[in-house]
């Protein structure tokens, strides 16, 4: 640092840094460096806040820690100046937050949080004001209201944990329940003859989607993502590992949101010669070619809206307008359950479940698995007979 860029004294220094703010610092009578908590500024408060603490020292009544929390609290940001630090930084469980959770955040804040909390300082921002606010948020739109309020609470708690001081002496978010929401939507698993409907309305390159989607628990990002070498003609398995999500028009591909999320699934013996059939047709060459690409001219990533298009109509002509595409999964997990599948081992198929728990689980259910999807084919057999018998 240049001599212009610090400016030495007879007690402390003056800094002026890269962005043209000031930082003062000074030896204590222990002989210890002491910074001031903030840059200032101007040079002139910095040179203020020097005074101060030889002040203190002359009179005796020097207390470096009183003087930290005392400009801490001067500087309390706003509560949009910190949440704005706090989504860019926030991970969960070690790991930052995916691509999806992070913009709902964002639109969380910016039209329901912000324009009531942003421009206050948070420490200023009381029990009442919480409830004031509660009470006439997104009318009409319970699930909105319910994660507007738990992620203001859980930005209100970390603003409470901040080490060393605290920003705010107390979380003012505590409304009994107001987190949580009734299930908007409740799951009417898809019977084996409207599961025949529906792939039997779709266009042929969707059909071994759909298939996939329920016989083997897939969500839609995890299809959407899955490529050649992704299956295994061998052990007639599909390994997930990844997954695609849109956000703001674009697609971001990641690791599963969990370690269970990343798991092989046996695919049921019924379904292999459609496996091969659509490798063959609608699969272009190449370890890397998509499975189920937007269009059979290009290796993009297929969007929902694509997808809905012909999905709409097909569970239409199956009776099941309520059905929506991710209830494929939820049918998925009820045939697996109807095969006599343990818990462990629906958890360790779907992926769903805690992360140190599902590697247990995995390795306990890698042989049950081949049982499963056999028994899943064993379903669609006995169906087929009766069928047959009527």
């Amino acid at each position: 640092m240049s001599a212009k860029q610090r400016a030495r004294r007879g007690f402390g220094r003056v800094e002026r840094r890269a962005n043209g703010r000031y930082r003062a610092a000074y030896t204590g009578p222990d002989r210890q460096l002491y910074r001031a908590p903030m840059t200032f500024g101007s040079k002139d408060d910095a040179i203020a806040w020097l005074s101060a603490r030889r002040a203190e020292i002359e009179m005796q009544v020097w207390a470096p820690e009183v003087a930290a929390r005392g400009a801490a609290s001067r500087t309390v940001p706003t509560f949009q100046a910190y949440a704005d630090v706090w989504l860019e930084t926030r991970k969960t469980k070690g790991r930052e937050l995916r691509p999806t959770t992070r913009s709902q955040y964002r639109m969380l804040l910016d039209k329901f949080i912000y324009p009531t909390f942003g421009e206050s300082r948070i420490d200023k921002i009381s029990n009442e004001d919480v409830n004031d606010w509660y009470d006439v948020v997104a009318p009409g739109r319970e699930t909105i209201r319910a994660q507007s309020y738990s992620l203001l609470r859980t930005i209100f708690a970390s603003a409470a944990s901040e080490r060393p001081h605290p920003l705010i002496p107390y979380n003012p978010a505590h409304i009994r329940g107001a987190g949580n929401t009734k299930r908007a939507h409740h799951v009417q698993p898809a019977t084996l003859e409207e599961l025949r409907t529906i792939v039997e309305e779709l266009p042929d390159r969707y059909k071994l989607m759909a298939l996939l989607a329920a016989w083997c628990a897939m969500r839609f990002g995890e299809l959407t993502e899955l490529r050649r070498g992704d299956i295994d003609l061998r052990t007639n398995r599909v390994k997930i590992r990844r997954g695609v999500v849109r956000v703001d028009g674009e697609f971001i591909v990641g690791a599963p949101k969990s370690d269970a999320g990343s798991r092989d699934v046996a695919i049921p013996p019924h379904l292999m010669p459609l496996v091969k059939d659509h490798l063959s047709k609608y699969t272009a060459a190449g370890r890397d070619a998509l499975l189920f690409p937007a269009s059979t001219d290009d290796n993009r990533h297929m969007a929902p809206a694509t997808l809905y298009k012909v999905y709409y109509p097909a569970r239409k002509a199956a009776g099941r307008e309520d059905l929506r595409w991710h209830d494929l999964r939820h049918t998925g997990a009820v045939l697996a359950a109807q095969t006599g599948a343990t818990l462990a081992e629906l958890m360790g198929r779907l992926g769903h479940t805690t992360p140190g728990a599902a590697m247990r689980y995995q390795h306990a259910a890698a042989d049950r698995d081949a049982e499963i999807a056999k028994r899943l084919s064993a379903l669609v057999e006995t169906s087929d007979a009766n069928a047959r018998l009527e």
